[in-house]
């Protein structure tokens, strides 16, 4: 059954140092519309008339953005500049024929795409289409970035991107933001392993795997407590590309998965003004469905394959849900105390099979190599005291 169904039913109505995303394949306008399969799931012309993101800021910390695409004019607030080093470092990871803006033009237009043509029926429609993305440029500092982000009225932040490494602040500065009253959210990964990323490893960050049309976790994406929800991210039609007409029909990946809980949380946040980062939270994890062979397994949710289930924006923005703490399901970093004392690689991070198989080959290596030179040493001795005792100094 294709999770445009089960979400229907349910609903009783009609992401070392990477970003998360890969796309390939183009389309013209229409048919990129028809291949928003998100849309159809979510029930989206309902969900529309419950909210549509209006008032809410959404900041996406990314590569860069193209700000003239003609399904995101009007769209975006004035950002930062954080000078050319920035963009430079940016630029170092862009793979050939890519553009330093493709990345974050196809998240900012997954979250509040308007479309074009014809009462905008052409092209990428966002989640949260009348919400207003704030373009922040981001790559090495993360925590400069988002205390940017919160000190220019973010409502949301979304972080589509991962590293191996804290750099700089960056639990920091997220404390900072949901201390402020802002919902963070950030992609997975797509490596397929256990290892904790960041910033989706900060406590309070909800944490997002992709999901397929079928409710099925993505291969791809890594496994770790750090997974709270899915949300669609395999097959996903974006705007990108060397145009303001362009578009890629197939990104995959934990990134536009972020994008899409960042949106439905933009929906929550303007229907629930006053409700904090961790009950917006609560009410898309009391909500998140889970595919009916996924039920049938009895997870122990959350678990670190699906987390709570896939978002289901139509019951958070209806269904009755007490707000609960402020808090939330999700770890929150103490208030005032410091979200990470250590800065660098997690010194005990959960590891997947190729890392557990890496590390004890070495560890065992090791030990034979260490055994080989105390029988060497001990065959040695024996032999010099065989011929006489002589002693080499």
């Amino acid at each position: 059954m294709r999770v445009t169904r089960t979400l229907r039913a349910t609903a009783g109505a009609a992401l070392t140092g990477a970003l998360l995303l890969a796309a390939g394949g183009t389309a013209s306008a229409d048919q990129v519309r028809k291949g928003q399969w998100p849309l159809e799931a979510f029930g989206a012309q309902q969900l529309w008339k419950e909210a549509t993101g209006k008032g809410v800021t959404v900041a996406v910390l990314d590569s860069g953005f193209r700000t003239t695409h003609q399904d995101l004019k009007g769209q975006f607030l004035p950002g930062p500049d954080f000078g050319k080093a920035t963009m430079a470092e940016n630029a170092k990871h862009l793979k050939p024929n890519e553009d330093i803006r493709d990345h974050g033009t196809a998240m900012a237009g997954i979250i509040a795409g308007h479309g074009h043509g014809p009462g905008g029926s052409e092209g990428i429609k966002g989640l949260a289409p009348d919400a207003k993305i704030l373009p922040v440029p981001e790559y090495k500092n993360s925590g400069q970035a988002t205390r940017w982000a919160v000190e220019h009225g973010a409502d949301v932040i979304n972080m589509s991107y991962g590293e191996n490494m804290r750099s700089g602040d960056t639990c920091e500065s997220i404390q900072y933001a949901l201390e402020k009253g802002v919902v963070v959210v950030a992609g997975a990964g797509n490596d397929g392993w256990s290892h904790r990323s960041y910033p989706v490893g900060c406590p309070g960050v909800i944490g997002v795997g992709s999901v397929d049309q079928y409710g099925k976790s993505a291969d791809a994406n890594n496994f770790n407590s750090d997974m709270d929800l899915l949300a669609p991210g395999e097959r996903i039609p974006v705007a990108m590309g060397k145009s303001d007409s362009a578009y890629n029909t197939e990104a995959n990946g934990s990134s536009a998965a972020s994008a899409y809980v960042s949106a439905a949380a933009a929906l929550l946040k303007q229907k629930f003004p006053k409700l904090t980062p961790g009950q917006i939270a609560n009410r898309l994890v009391k909500t998140a469905g889970l595919a009916q062979t996924e039920k049938d397994k009895h997870l122990k949710l959350p678990d670190v394959h699906y987390g709570y289930g896939f978002i289901q924006p139509g019951p958070a923005l209806r269904r009755d849900i007490p707000a609960g703490p402020a808090a939330g399901p999700l770890p929150m970093p103490k208030k005032g105390a410091a979200a990470a004392a250590d800065k660098g690689f997690d010194p005990n991070p959960p590891m997947g099979g190729k890392e557990k198989v890496m590390l004890f080959g070495g560890i065992a290596v090791g030990v034979l190599i260490v055994v080989g030179i105390v029988i060497g040493v001990v065959v040695s001795a024996r032999r010099r005291k065989n011929a006489g005792g002589q002693s080499w100094g």
